[in-house]
């Protein structure tokens, strides 16, 4: 990176980064608190809180969202007449999954191989001090030239749309005239990337019942309807022959007119493994961003070990579905029910539950904004020009905000990079990215304010 102030500043402050960092990973803010203590998400939004407090914000808050969680508020008053830019991240984190499969500790900030590990590193407790760095090295090189909202949410991960609700109800609290999502990520690590698409999503819980209870396999297997069978029977209606989704009703044909991903090289992304293929057709692109995806998220039925020769009664499946801009994740829904309904074989019965839902989003690239932001991820990166992208995830605040705020600029940076491996075991987030998007959300503060 070239001689610049707040680049050294952010160099400087790179080791006390790392030690808050390791500080707010240490919270197991799991946001399902029927699994993880509520104390501990308390416990982290507290710490968030203290944060924005030590840097002089006022009117530091934690908000009591409507799914029984906490966001953290924050303002910190720039010059008069300044414009106003929300920042965005959440605290929040995925479960660990198997703690026995990580390297090391999953809450335990622990630097390997140039990257540092632990649950929340890039996805997203890093955000929270990406938006904490780039205010300090303002601060320290003439002050931070526009008004600063930060919001800090607490249940991202579970999609429960606490902080939609609350913004719905507090209109004024998050206006901003620009907002900055903290929250995606670089193409590959080094490339500057704003992402303009993400997909929507919607989370459902199907259980298949046969039978009042389960049967001996070998006095009734052949006659009695298996629930396991017919579950797996609806999950395999989800996808055709190549593997692409397939709900009746619902678009799967688009595609991406921007950054193309090689497949070579999505497949080292995705630890593909050797021999096995991609599914699905049409460009990485298409697929990933421009396309429906369904995911069978988890499967209740008996383990291997310890089952017993019974036919079973009951079965229960989590299904994702990830929808393109342009689908509406309400009718997406419906559709995924009337699917699911007409492919359960044998008249069993079949119930559908919607646990979680968000809309898709697409920014528009052509703003001002994004104008500023490509002139200091030049600074940030060297040599290298800002890309843009989709995400094939889903941020369901940002068309709550969009629709709140028509005229606000929408912006989408953060750490989630492919060797981050976001929601999987051995998280980990580049300390390099880490300082270059602070150093480029600072220039963009400062552009910004100028513009």
């Amino acid at each position: 990176m070239s001689s610049n102030p707040v680049a050294e500043t952010v160099a400087s402050l790179m080791p006390r980064a790392q030690a808050e960092l390791a500080e707010l990973v240490a919270f197991r803010s799991v946001a399902d608190f029927d699994q993880f203590p509520k104390s501990e998400s308390e416990g982290a939004a507290r710490w968030v809180a203290d944060a924005l407090t030590a840097e002089g914000f006022q009117d530091v808050a934690l908000l009591d969202t409507p799914d029984g969680t906490q966001s953290v508020y924050g303002y910190l008053p720039g010059p008069e007449g300044a414009k106003t830019v929300l920042l965005y991240a959440h605290y929040d984190v995925q479960p660990p999954l198997d703690e026995a499969g990580w390297t090391t500790p999953p809450f335990e900030l622990t630097e390997r191989d140039g990257r540092w590990y632990g649950r929340g590193t890039a996805d997203c407790k890093g955000g929270v001090i990406m938006h904490l760095l780039a205010l300090r090295a303002l601060k320290a090189n003439g002050g931070v030239p526009v008004h600063v909202k930060v919001i800090a949410e607490g249940s991202e991960e579970q999609g429960t749309g606490g902080l939609e609700r609350y913004a719905e109800e507090h209109p004024e609290l998050l206006a901003a005239d620009t907002i900055v999502i903290g929250d995606a990520g670089n193409f590959r690590v080094g490339l500057p990337t704003v992402t303009t698409t993400l997909r929507g999503m919607t989370l459902v819980r199907v259980q298949v019942d046969t039978l009042a209870g389960n049967l001996h396999s070998g006095q009734f297997g052949g006659a009695a309807p298996d629930a396991l069978a017919a579950l797996i029977r609806v999950l395999d209606s989800l996808r055709a022959e190549d593997g692409s989704t397939t709900v009746d009703g619902l678009p799967a044909d688009a595609s991406w007119d921007g950054l193309q991903y090689d497949e070579e090289q999505f497949r080292a992304d995705a630890k593909v493994l050797d021999g096995v293929g991609l599914i699905g057709s049409g460009t990485v692109a298409d697929r990933i961003w421009a396309r429906p995806a369904v995911t069978v998220l988890g499967i209740d039925c008996p383990p291997v070990v310890g089952a017993t020769p019974s036919v079973q009664a009951s079965a229960r499946a989590l299904i994702s579905l990830r929808v393109p801009p342009g689908t509406d994740a309400a009718d997406a829904t419906k559709l995924l029910q009337a699917h699911i309904e007409a492919h359960t074989p044998w008249g069993a019965r079949v119930a559908v539950e919607q646990i979680g839902q968000g809309q898709a989003f697409r920014a528009d690239a052509a703003s001002p904004a994004y104008q500023a932001m490509a002139d200091a991820m030049a600074v940030a990166y060297p040599g290298q020009e800002m890309q843009y992208a989709g995400q094939g995830g889903s941020i369901p605040l940002c068309n709550t905000l969009a629709s709140l705020y028509p005229q606000a600029e929408i912006l989408l940076i953060g750490l989630s990079e492919p060797e981050a491996q976001i929601h999987a075991v051995n998280e980990s987030v580049s300390p390099e990215e880490l300082e270059r998007l602070s150093v480029a959300e600072a220039l963009f503060l400062r552009n910004y304010a100028a513009s």
